[in-house]
């Protein structure tokens, strides 16, 4: 399962350009059998003028800077196709790109105005949007259940909800962190948040261009939590469950981790006598890159939906390991102007079409990026009276409410 190594020899944090044939990572590359698969699952592999195998090719040639000084990497969704379908399991997605993703920002003379602008504020104000902090914690006014916000209550909880941005901030985004919220209770769980003390996990900083703001992230988080007493860290965002999994163990991260489903899918006994409400819908569920082709999390969010009285669940043509991205990863939620502008597929607007062509009303999602890249994408494509966009959590939340 991709992602399970144990992180104590886990390498690929502390590997560079200058010491990249040192490392274990490293010497793989050139294990590369040119065989083109990457290329072939990557969904803009067609407009790549270099996709990893030929960026592999490139570094044995001595060719690199050809690859810096283009845009190719703008093109790089992060969505793990290339490294889970890689005969070599070459970890293309954790080491490569994000390496030529950092030489390309040195050598390109200006980023797309949007991505730049939403690394800036993720810098400046601890997220991308470049909301104030102290708004942070403003929706849990809205909340039918009492949130308690660590700072505040000042007691050892048993879960820390590391809600994030989108669903702290953009107000569907809230929707999903409301419903979460009353799941929360409904089993009976020990939790607080951060509150306005949170800030973005920085996964996406790691992952498109900005690993020097992924450290100034990484240092401040570690710090927040090392204020508080928990037992595990629950978040509703896959990209937050990335970095806490993937590099802040090298950091010194060592409470347990679980994104919103699992651990709701692990309570299931205590949440199904609950779910009463009989929600006559037809679903169809999309896999998340970072949840499932890296972490393998494709059983749990099906177990959740199966378990509502009423629905009916449809499969995607493409799902699981197959899965089409949404573009929001690695940078994608910010280039879509860019995409326009080089006349690219919206690769949400893809998925949204195959959504449409299993007949079902509801896309669930279990990624905050998700909601709003799909709601979008439908009113685009004119199908927003056709099918809605609900996170698994707001699905489990209605059907207990009677």
């Amino acid at each position: 399962m991709l992602g399970t190594a144990p992180v104590e020899t886990d390498p690929t944090c502390q590997i560079t350009l200058g010491n990249l044939y040192d490392t274990p990572e490293g010497k793989r590359l050139l294990t590369c059998i040119q065989c083109g698969v990457c290329a072939g699952t990557c969904p803009y592999g067609d407009v790549m003028e270099y996709p990893p195998r030929k960026m592999i090719a490139m570094l044995r040639a001595g060719l690199l800077e050809k690859v810096f000084t283009s845009e190719s990497l703008l093109a790089c969704v992060a969505c793990y196709a290339c490294m889970a379908k890689c005969p070599r399991d070459i970890r293309l997605t954790e080491v490569l790109l994000p390496l030529m993703k950092e030489q390309t920002l040195l050598h390109l003379p200006d980023l797309p105005a949007e991505l730049k602008k939403a690394l800036e504020n993720t810098l400046r104000y601890g997220n991308p949007m470049g909301e104030s902090s102290r708004k942070r914690a403003a929706w849990v006014k809205t909340a039918d259940v009492p949130i308690r916000i660590l700072s505040e209550y000042r007691q050892p909880v048993d879960v820390l909800w590391f809600v994030e941005c989108y669903t702290s901030f953009y107000p569907r985004g809230q929707d999903t962190s409301r419903a979460t919220a009353k799941l929360f209770h409904a089993i009976g769980s020990d939790f607080a948040i951060l509150g306005n003390e949170e800030k973005c996990a920085g996964e996406c900083g790691r992952l498109t261009w900005e690993p020097g703001l992924f450290e100034t992230l990484t240092d401040y988080n570690m710090a927040v939590f090392q204020k508080y007493e928990f037992n595990r860290l629950v978040t509703s965002c896959p990209h937050a469950h990335n970095a806490f999994m993937n590099r802040y163990r090298k950091l010194g991260f060592w409470w347990e981790l679980e994104h919103t489903v699992p651990y709701f899918a692990r309570h299931l006994d205590r949440l199904k006598p609950m779910l009463k409400r009989k929600l006559n819908y037809t679903v169809t569920y999309h896999d998340p890159c970072c949840m499932g082709r890296y972490n393998d999390v494709y059983e749990e969010p099906r177990q959740l939906l199966t378990a509502i009285p009423g629905i009916k669940l449809t499969e995607m043509k493409h799902n699981r390991v197959n899965a089409v991205c949404c573009g929001g990863g690695g940078g994608g939620m910010w280039l879509d102007t860019y995409y326009k502008a080089k006349g690219y597929d919206r690769l949400s607007e893809r998925r949204v079409n195959e959504a449409i062509a299993t007949g079902a009303d509801v896309l669930a999602v279990c990624c905050p990026y998700e909601v709003s890249r799909f709601e979008d994408a439908l009113k685009v494509l004119g199908h927003d009276k056709r099918m809605i966009v609900r996170d698994v959590t707001e699905l489990l939340a209605e059907s207990l409410e009677v």
